[in-house]
């Protein structure tokens, strides 16, 4: 096979992994906390007897930390984040951290998401209500009352720029550092009765496919022009012979 469609052909392994990223950014733009991704490509350089050939690599995956948008819901237990924050949840052994705040209360009184997963205090433990206890009302720094008490209060974490973050199913990520207790009050704040939605850019991502698409085309037309050039050639030799 020349090399041109060698090259050729790591550039459409890229683009469908670039395809593949846009379809979960799609499917997620109701998802609520949803941080969309994109991938960087870089090249790769490899040598091909006196020549320098350049391949596109597989792709670095990055996700989004830019905020979605907010809507109000007027569930007390519906809450969103103001600022550079994130609410932490324990699945199994591991802890996760999400923008997703539709929690909800189990039968025992403790918080968790809308999947089961307990949601986390400043101090890494769970959180308990009382289920019977009254009005919940959530104050902007993450403290829980009821009547007139702080029964438990919520953790809000901070995550370091530099971390890069790993999908963890659904809206949920994962640093590859690790996050910490906001400590300055002003960086975020809780709203009560609102709910944040995915970052997702629906016109964005349609006109990312309508690219990859195209780009994905022209790879194909230069293995194609590649392969008839070289039956041609074939042809050509064999003819003289």
């Amino acid at each position: 096979m020349p090399t041109s469609n060698y090259v050729s052909l790591s550039s459409q392994i890229a683009l469908d992994n670039r395809m593949q990223s846009v379809a979960r950014n799609v499917a997620n733009i109701n998802t609520a906390g949803y941080r969309g991704e994109s991938i960087n490509f870089s090249e790769i350089l490899a040598n091909s007897g006196s020549d320098t050939v350049s391949f596109v690599s597989m792709g670095d995956t990055h996700i989004s930390r830019a905020k979605g948008s907010v809507s109000q819901t007027g569930n007390p237990l519906d809450l969103a984040i103001e600022g550079d924050a994130w609410f932490s949840f324990q699945r199994g052994s591991e802890v996760a951290y999400t923008r997703d705040g539709r929690l909800q209360m189990d039968p025992s009184g403790r918080l968790t998401t809308v999947n089961g997963e307990y949601v986390l205090s400043s101090s890494g433990s769970s959180i308990q209500i009382d289920p019977r206890g009254g009005q919940i009302v959530v104050q902007a720094d993450g403290e829980i009352v009821q009547n007139g008490r702080t029964v438990d209060s919520i953790g809000l974490f901070e995550i370091n720029p530099d971390d890069k973050l790993k999908r963890y199913g659904g809206s949920a990520v994962v640093p590859e550092g690790v996050a910490f207790p906001v400590q300055d009050p002003s960086k975020a704040r809780i709203m009560q009765g609102y709910v944040e939605g995915s970052n997702v850019n629906p016109m964005m991502e349609m006109t990312k496919l309508i690219m990859i698409s195209r780009a994905f085309e022209s790879a194909q037309k230069v293995m194609d022009t590649s392969e008839e050039a070289q039956q041609q050639a074939i042809r050509e030799l064999g003819g003289d012979s």
